[in-house]
């Protein structure tokens, strides 16, 4: 008997999925036909002429919204968007900027150059970190988003955009000219070889930033370079900060490391053609070479793969904090007039079989409150400590006076000693506190905040008068000076002021190098090596 309700299960099985299926589809085109519906009467009755464009790409973005946070919608005039995040590559001036507020207490916003890449057409043309953006193409900044302003510098390789850049000494603002260049950005953001006589062999350093297309090639190519030209025997693989991209250039840097088809990740969603198995397809070159991968909280996508897939493969160390556990894939679907969707269709497993992502979005749409799961991400061999402690360097940095000292002292100095021996003394330290005195900084603590307002919650309750002046002559020790703070705080603030500096002469591998002196994972990594 039982035999027979097993067949008759089996039988009932299809036609249960095809059933759901075609429900599901006529949901849809319930839905659908509402929405067109609204739409037309919309249309026909409202009052004023509408932006059907803007409300169309509103509408849609709502929606996504409510899904993931990986499902977008690219309109055709987002095209650049979509190319410069598969592949790396847009034409524009080669520089990331920031809006920031002009004044402390004002809400008017600016937008500035904060970060020219070495070599590309914004470095070359001399902007500088600091510079305030104030016209593109004769076209006023204020009142811009850092997108819109983004799109206007962006454009054809080859064109020419004048910006207007109001510079910190210098009386007047001034043009400069610069000719766009399809801006292609290295996958590899540092890379070096360190030797010491507490190591055993030469370790190389790779610190990798997104996979991109060909990105897994410039790994290698990379690493070939730090094997047969400057000695390296180990290596360690920085994917720290690096959000992921294309799963196939994790596969490829996953198979320099381990032999011909092995299972490196798989990919299991709703319909049967997001069924795959990824598995290394050539013979690996470094097979042998001891391995340490770093990752943190803002290590995600193919990132998770590559550092998952080595760990669960016994083939690396991993080093640092939990992963972010982004472990959904998405696909990139033409849409009608040039858009394109970018659609979450699975999610990742690795091949010890634990799914990367830690976070389920279909929670949201039953309207409940989303909960990482513990158990998602990628949890390092040796987890490393991420203090989050809450300081005046945090002050300091969120309200960009690092940045604006080091504008000032690039302007002071034409030049510093090299990223690896470069130090702040305690005089220059010193010119900072003089520095914050002049821009009237008051060091306020988050503690010294509640208190206020507990005090004045005090004032309006039944609290005796004696308790009442206790807690008043308690307030000021919670508002330290800002001097005593920083010299409690030296070690870090000289780091932290540095890194901006650093960064002004030596741009960015100038300041991955610099980093790597202060970074304990790091030097957790080379002992792990030795």
């Amino acid at each position: 008997m039982r035999k027979y309700i097993l067949i008759a299960i089996a039988l009932l099985l299809p036609w249960t999925a095809e059933a759901q299926k075609r429900q599901s589809t006529s949901r849809a085109d319930e839905c659908i036909t509402i929405f067109n519906d609204v739409v037309r009467q919309v249309d026909v009755n409202y009052v004023d002429t509408l932006n059907y464009e803007n409300l169309t790409e509103t509408a849609i973005n709502a929606m996504l919204k409510k899904i993931d946070p990986y499902t977008v919608y690219y309109p055709k005039k987002n095209d650049r968007d979509l190319r410069m995040m598969t592949t790396g590559k847009y034409g524009g001036i080669g520089s990331i900027i920031q809006q920031r507020k002009l004044k402390e207490g004002s809400d008017e916003m600016g937008t500035y150059i904060v970060n020219p890449y070495e070599g590309k057409p914004a470095q070359r043309a001399g902007l500088q970190a600091g510079d305030r953006l104030l016209m593109v193409d004769g076209v006023s900044t204020k009142g811009q988003s850092v997108s819109e302003v983004s799109n206007n510098l962006r454009g054809v390789p080859g064109t020419t955009v004048v910006l207007k850049i109001q510079r910190e000494g210098v009386s007047k603002p001034f043009n400069v000219e610069i000719v766009r260049e399809d801006i292609h950005m290295d996958p590899v953001n540092y890379a070096a070889v360190f030797t010491a006589d507490s190591l055993s062999e030469p370790v190389g350093y790779i610190a990798f930033g997104e996979f991109t297309e060909n990105s897994a090639q410039y790994f290698s190519n990379t690493l070939d370079d730090l094997y047969y030209n400057k000695g390296a025997r180990r290596l360690i693989i920085d994917l720290r900060n690096n959000g992921g991209g294309i799963v196939d250039e994790a596969l490829q840097m996953v198979n320099l490391f381990v032999e011909q088809g092995q299972v490196v990740v798989e990919t299991r969603g709703k319909n049967s053609n997001s069924y795959r198995t990824f598995r290394t397809r050539n013979n690996p070159r470094y097979k042998d070479m001891p391995l340490v991968v770093l990752v943190n909280k803002n290590s995600a996508s193919a990132s998770e793969i590559v550092a998952g897939a080595l760990q669960d493969m016994k083939r690396a160390t991993l080093i640092g904090q939990r992963t972010f556990g982004k472990g959904l894939v998405q696909n990139v679907r033409p849409i009608a007039y040039g858009g394109h969707l970018k659609v979450t269709t699975s999610k990742y497993y690795l091949p010890s079989g634990r799914c990367i992502q830690a976070i389920d979005y279909s929670e949201r749409q039953k309207g409940h409150e989303l909960k990482k799961d513990t158990a998602g991400g990628i949890l390092p061999d040796i987890v490393m400590s991420d203090s989050g402690k809450v300081d005046i360097c945090y002050t300091l940095y969120i309200n960009n006076y690092f940045f604006d000292y080091a504008t000032r002292y690039h302007r002071l100095h034409d030049s510093i000693a090299n990223p690896q021996s470069f130090t702040l003394s305690d005089a220059d330290i010193e010119d900072f506190c003089t520095y914050l005195d002049e821009r009237n900084f008051k060091y306020e603590t988050e503690t010294s905040k509640f208190f206020d307002d507990m005090l004045k919650m005090a004032r309006h309750e039944d609290i005796d008068s004696a308790t009442l002046k206790k807690l008043e002559d308690f307030a000021p020790i919670l508002k330290p000076d800002f001097r005593d703070a920083i010299r409690r705080n030296s070690s870090e603030v000289k780091e932290m002021v540095g890194n901006e500096i650093v960064l002004r002469y030596y741009y960015q591998r100038g300041q991955a190098a610099y980093q790597l002196r202060f970074d304990e994972e790091f030097r957790r990594a080379l002992k792990e090596l030795k």
